[in-house]
């Protein structure tokens, strides 16, 4: 598929984030590849998937377009998706079809803002497309006239300025939409088909669900919050 073709794809549909952390039961390729297999069977447009080594494998389960990311952490930053440039390579060398990386005004890796790396990232691979990982409308905006093709909401509640907001961000989407003539995707905190639905009248391009669908560990914290509040 060509941009254009994967853009449109996604629209209007649901994307299923297929991610498992390390100190995660689920941690696995093989079991990423299966979760991402089951999100197709079920209807979704897309994956959002973490590292090289999943995006592989999961490539062989499904022709769904990928959001590619890589969290790595490094001791100078805060930013942990796709900090640097060796991510991105990386990324780009997989097949990942989208590449997302954080796009907040946090310093990244060696003390580099993001508009130095993204100009440098764009010039290295014009043909690629970026999504904008944010977590404020400014942020948002501003990734937009950088040139990032796609703007999402995912960071919203992760960062020390919007710690405790209240997820999903819909007035970050509302206002994103409203504002730019690129996709904006809703990302973080969707845990309910009726926030689902909410995002889709706020007339988001396409939403992201993770944490709801393919972490059974968080699912299960979910409902024993339930019980906890009676």
């Amino acid at each position: 598929m060509d941009n254009y073709q994967i853009i449109n794809k996604i629209k209007s549909g649901l994307i299923v984030s297929c991610q498992a952390l390390e100190d995660e039961p689920l941690y696995s390729s093989f079991i990423m590849s299966k979760m991402a297999l089951a999100a197709e069977e079920g209807g979704a447009v897309g994956i959002r998937a973490n590292s090289v080594v999943d995006i592989a494998e999961i490539q062989k389960s499904t022709a769904l377009p990928i959001i590619g990311l890589i969290k790595k952490d490094y001791a100078d930053s805060e930013v942990y998706i796709t900090p640097t440039e060796a991510e991105v390579d990386a990324l780009v060398l997989v097949g990942a079809d989208i590449i997302a990386m954080d796009a907040t005004n946090r310093p990244r890796p060696n003390g580099e803002s993001l508009d130095t790396f993204f100009k440098r990232i764009k010039e290295k691979y014009p043909n690629k497309l970026f999504m904008a990982d944010c977590s404020t409308y400014e942020e948002g905006i501003h990734a937009s006239e950088l040139g990032f093709d796609i703007v999402s909401t995912t960071l919203s509640g992760y960062t020390k300025e919007t710690k405790g907001r209240l997820l999903p961000d819909f007035d970050m989407l509302k206002k994103l939409v409203d504002s730019l003539d690129i996709p904006v995707i809703a990302e973080g905190g969707i845990w309910e088909p009726a926030q689902l639905k909410q995002a889709f009248d706020l007339r988001c391009h396409s939403a992201v669900v993770g944490s709801a669908i393919t972490r059974p560990r968080d699912i299960t914290r979910h409902f024993i919050a339930a019980i906890k509040e009676n």
